[in-house]
C-alpha cells in the first residue's frame, strides 16, 4: 500500500473502516466543494463512499490512478482527498486532482499536496507532465496551483462538464 507522510500530512488510501468520516467530511463541505464537484453533496452516504473508494482500489491495483484520502500526520483527523488520475503512460502524463474539508480550508493542506503528489509522479510513477485543471471561477484552487509553482499554460473552452454544462477551466502544469 502506497503511504505518503511528509509536510506534516498523511495520504494514504482509503480503506472501507474511513466511510462514516469520509461521509461526515463530504456533508460539513456540500457548500464549498460541491458547487466545483457536484458528488460532494449534503445527502452523501456511506454507499456511496464506500463506491468510489472499490473504485479508487481497482483505478491502483490498474495503476491508471492513485487517489489518496488526506489525514493528519497521525492518521487521527480526515481533511479531504488528492489523487492522481486520468494517467496517460504513454506521453507520461496525468491529471492531479484535490478537495479539503470546509473546516479545514486555507491552512496550505491542498498545497502541500501538490507538492507531495507531483513529486510522487515524477520520481516513483516516472511521468513527465502533471496537469491541474480548475473550473473558471474556482478561485481557491486556482490560487492553491499557483502556490504549489504550476504554470498556467491556457483557459481551454468546454473543458469540464458540471451538472451537466460544459464550463471554461484553466489549465495549469507542472513538469520536473
Amino acid at each position: 500500500m502506497t503511504t505518503i507522510t511528509a509536510e506534516g500530512l498523511l495520504l494514504r488510501p482509503f480503506e472501507d473502516g474511513d466511510a462514516t468520516a469520509f461521509t461526515s467530511v463530504v456533508r460539513e463541505s456540500a457548500q464549498s466543494v460541491g458547487e466545483w464537484m457536484p458528488w460532494c453533496h449534503a445527502e452523501y452516504t456511506n454507499k456511496d463512499a464506500l463506491e468510489w473508494f472499490a473504485v479508487c482500489k481497482q483505478g491502483l491495483e490498474a495503476q491508471i490512478a492513485y487517489e489518496f484520502g488526506i489525514f493528519s500526520e497521525d492518521g487521527s483527523e480526515f481533511l479531504g482527498g488528492a489523487g492522481l488520475n486520468q494517467i496517460n503512460r504513454q506521453h507520461a502524463i496525468c491529471n492531479l486532482g484535490y478537495w479539503v474539508r470546509s473546516s479545514m480550508q486555507r491552512q496550505q493542506i491542498a498545497s502541500r499536496c501538490v507538492r507531495l503528489l507531483s513529486q510522487y509522479a515524477f520520481e516513483t510513477l516516472a511521468l513527465r507532465r502533471v496537469e491541474i485543471v480548475v473550473a473558471a471561477g474556482n478561485h481557491p484552487s486556482e490560487g492553491v496551483a499557483r502556490k504549489a509553482g504550476a504554470m498556467l499554460e491556457c483557459v481551454a473552452r468546454n473543458r469540464l462538464l458540471i451538472r451537466g454544462v460544459s464550463v471554461p477551466a484553466s489549465v495549469f502544469s507542472l513538469v520536473p
